[in-house]
């Protein structure tokens, strides 16, 4: 592996970081691209940041993305920064747009004009299928997306198909599920609920509002898909590949393991609040990553509960030691 170089857009966010330490293993030189207005703290990669190199870049500003790669020189590109929680989305479609869709042009355009020999990594996302036209879903399943999120997927998708056949790019889409870790952010439900359950246990709250609690995901483990990631840019040819575990499982099961995990009964606690409930909602999502497993190598090595535990865990330990030390500064 020696003498390659990866630049990775969102480092910062939960796929960067396990992305980055990935690579990092594997002896690549890792950059970074960060926006220099981003109020998108570096918690998930302070651990890194003495092994990485970060280079300033934003998906709405053209130029700079050609400077980083004229910076980074980079033989592979990993684009994972967009603006990526659906509820926002609808406050902010246009913006969404922006970032999620349009981005991806201008990055494509980047590595055209900079190196076209670059590997191009875009990150797909399970939500492009929305309400599903056939379960499981694969790589030809049509997209109907119930989202501005997943709207803008879907152009970020096909402009990537777009590039790879009009200009011979090595140009790669993930159409990975929904995948999570104890570094998801706060605001997603599955985050919501592992850190809601570690503060219900803990006496820091008596309730966990929820909105849609019978939705439906295939959850893995987002450590184990960055893998995939990089395995797709190893292929002799570019090409699409879904990502996920083949399970459903409702935001209710999803719940029931979490509180069950700290010796709690979910149904006591959890309240339906309307205020979390979508415009139009995906009820069910379940991928079949075949072609990932056969072309791949691919599998995921997490099950459905190891991860619901390794969150609450995580959530267990973080809101201890912040307990602990808050105790000490009022003693």
């Amino acid at each position: 592996m020696a003498g390659r170089r990866a630049l990775i857009t969102g480092i910062t966010g939960q796929d960067g970081s396990y992305l980055a330490e990935l690579l990092l293993e594997k002896g690549y030189e890792v950059f970074g691209m960060t926006r220099r207005a981003s109020t998108e703290n570096v918690e998930r990669i302070g651990h890194l940041t003495d092994r990485i190199t970060l280079t300033q870049g934003d998906l709405l500003d053209p130029h700079s993305l050609v400077s980083a790669l004229r910076t980074a020189e980079p033989t592979e590109v990993y684009n994972l920064a967009a603006q990526s929680f659906v509820p926002t989305s609808w406050n902010q479609p246009v913006l969404t747009a922006e970032f999620t869709a349009v981005g991806v042009t201008r990055m494509l355009e980047a590595v055209r004009t900079v190196d076209p020999g670059i590997r191009f990594y875009q990150a797909s996302s399970s939500e492009m299928y929305g309400k599903v036209r056939e379960v499981p879903q694969g790589e030809e399943t049509p997209f109907y997306p119930r989202s501005p999120y997943g709207v803008a997927k879907v152009y970020g998708h096909y402009i990537t198909v777009n590039y790879r056949e009009s200009y011979g790019l090595f140009a790669t889409s993930g159409i990975l599920f929904n995948h999570e870790s104890p570094r998801r952010g706060l605001e997603f439900v599955t985050r919501k609920i592992s850190d809601g359950a570690a503060r219900i246990k803990l006496g820091l709250a008596d309730e966990l509002r929820l909105g849609n609690v019978d939705a439906e995901r295939d959850w893995g483990f987002a450590g184990d898909y960055v893998d995939a990631m990089w395995r797709m840019l190893q292929q002799p040819e570019p090409g699409d590949y879904v990502v996920a575990t083949g399970e459903t499982h409702s935001v209710r099961e999803f719940a029931e393991i979490a509180f069950g995990h700290v010796g709690l009964e979910a149904g006591r606690f959890i309240k339906t609040d309307p205020a979390f409930m979508r415009p139009a909602e995906v009820d069910q999502l379940v991928g079949d990553a075949s072609k990932a497993k056969r072309d791949l190598g691919w599998e995921p090595k997490h099950t459905f509960r190891e991860l619901v535990e390794m969150m609450v865990d995580a959530d267990l330990a973080r809101l201890s030691a912040a307990g602990t030390v808050a105790s000490s500064a009022s003693s």
